[in-house]
């Protein structure tokens, strides 16, 4: 009898097993007290997370060599508060006659950014936009000590300038190879948002190769998700071996703070522009000559196009390389020298990047077949890159704001009319005689003086011809409508 029911008990005892072992298996249920794994095909995933003293030893070695820049603007002003300065009364009523007559008001505009220190000698790398027509700047290092800056080159286009204080011995960021960036790969963003010196943030590279922003005319950008705010512009993106992968440069916000997304012109593209600035003042770049956008589905189906990829030519400048090799309107450049050619960013990045007379093999789609042609690169003309960065600013009366060329995409994003031709301005600095004028973002210049505008080359071309003390009467289209803006020379 006892061997009987010890023979139900085992029974039992095996039956329970089994039913457990059926249910956890089939049901999904686990011990609490268990390891589980989550990756249930393939190997299971691995999770590293550097370790604290990683990041503690990164912000040691690198937060010393970002510094904080400072920058003075005396800006010219009118008595603004005086309705009778309005040009609309002037029109109709004219200067009053008893009008004091004196020089006008000068206020002083400030601003904040951040910098890297790449040579010990006192070379800075900061953003254009930082520097960008300071009468004054004042480099505060992180051991607190002060030194006057001097700009000695800047560059619009790709949104950096380099600025020398008069010091010895300090500490760099030693520069890293943002090529071999990956998306998911830890960063650190260092600069001094809202004056904060000497702050630290953590995320991943969330995107290389971003362009199409509307932030610089060359666009190649390492995008993150490290908190960037204002004053950051200029501050250093370094790698988890604490290289400078990244000048971070601006950030996409809809209310002016961190959303998540912020952007750092790559290493590799800052170190070329560095040293092209410190060595000349200027950057030189290459040249094809040609108006290029991007090749739309619509498009690629109208050209004969199996994928929407390449450069569409739509125009070919006169006295170009582009014309000299017998590029056309309505040539597709699929590659060069071998290389896929995906957008018009990445050509224009490759090209600008090449050296002046360097032979080059493009890949043409054009009649629906593909076709091979060389050519030797020129020099771009009329290059807004400047030794002291003022240069420009003294020449042009249009202070403070940036311009793009309108391409059609643009013109249909913004519904513009059909055929509407100019450069639409793509960021006005705050305090800047453009802003003072009532400029905005997405407003589209279709004149200058009376002159038509239909492209950056025209558009620099109308305002060169200004002197350093002459107005510039521009129309704007704006809304559906069209205005003319006067804007005074500083």
């Amino acid at each position: 009898m006892k061997g009987r029911k010890f023979f139900v008990s085992t029974s039992l005892l095996l039956f329970g097993l089994i039913l457990g072992s059926l249910l956890t298996s089939h049901l999904g249920l686990f011990s609490l007290g268990q390891a589980v794994e989550v990756h249930r095909e393939g190997a299971p995933l691995q999770v590293a997370v550097p370790p604290d003293d990683l990041f503690i030893d990164i912000a040691k070695r690198v937060t010393p060599a970002v510094v904080n820049i400072s920058t003075t603007r005396v800006v010219k002003g009118r008595e603004d508060d005086d309705p009778f300065n309005d040009p609309f009364f002037r029109r109709f009523f004219g200067d009053r006659p008893f009008e004091r007559q004196g020089p006008p008001r000068q206020r002083r505009s400030q601003g904040l950014g951040s910098g890297v220190i790449v040579d010990p000698s006192g070379i800075i790398i900061t953003n254009n936009h930082v520097v960008a027509n300071a009468d004054e700047v004042e480099v505060l290092l992180g051991d607190k000590r002060e030194f006057k800056g001097k700009v000695i080159g800047s560059d619009p286009k790709s949104d950096l300038a380099i600025v020398k204080i008069d010091a010895e011995n300090l500490p760099t960021v030693p520069w890293g190879d943002s090529d071999q960036l990956q998306v998911g790969e830890y960063v650190l963003a260092i600069g001094n948002p809202f004056g904060l010196n000497q702050t630290v943030t953590m995320g991943i590279v969330s995107a290389v190769g971003r362009a199409n922003v509307g932030i610089a005319d060359y666009e190649d950008f390492i995008q993150t998700d490290a908190a960037i705010n204002p004053g950051n512009s200029g501050g250093a993106l370094v790698n988890r071996r604490g290289e400078l992968v990244g000048i971070n440069t601006a950030i996409f916000s809809r209310t002016g703070g961190y959303m998540g997304i912020g952007f750092a012109v790559p290493s590799e593209m800052a170190k070329s522009i560095k040293e092209s600035l410190v060595r000349t003042g200027k950057v030189t770049r290459g040249w094809l000559g040609v108006s290029i956008q991007e090749v739309t589905p619509q498009l690629a189906k109208e050209f004969g196009l199996k994928e929407s990829k390449g450069a569409l030519v739509s125009d070919v400048l006169p006295d170009s390389p582009a014309e000299a090799a017998g590029i056309e309107r309505g040539d597709i450049v699929l590659g060069i020298d071998g290389k896929e050619v995906e957008n018009t960013a990445q050509l224009r990045k490759w090209v600008a990047g090449a050296p002046v007379g360097e032979k080059i093999r493009l890949t043409l789609f054009r009649d629906k077949k593909e076709k091979e042609i060389e050519l030797s690169l020129g020099e771009q003309p009329q290059e807004v890159a400047q030794a002291g960065g003022g240069e420009e600013a003294e020449t042009s009366a249009l202070k403070g704001a940036q311009v793009r060329n309108l391409t059609p995409e643009a013109a249909r994003e913004m519904n513009l009319p059909k055929g509407l031709q100019g450069v639409v301005i793509s960021r006005v600095e705050a305090g800047s005689l453009a802003e003072e004028a009532g400029l905005r973002a997405g407003d589209v210049i279709l004149e200058v003086n009376r002159t038509a505008v239909r492209n950056t080359r025209e558009y620099e071309k109308a305002l060169s011809g200004l002197k350093k003390e002459q107005s510039a009467l521009l129309l704007v289209h704006r809304g559906g409508n069209t205005l003319f803006v006067t804007l005074d020379a500083a």
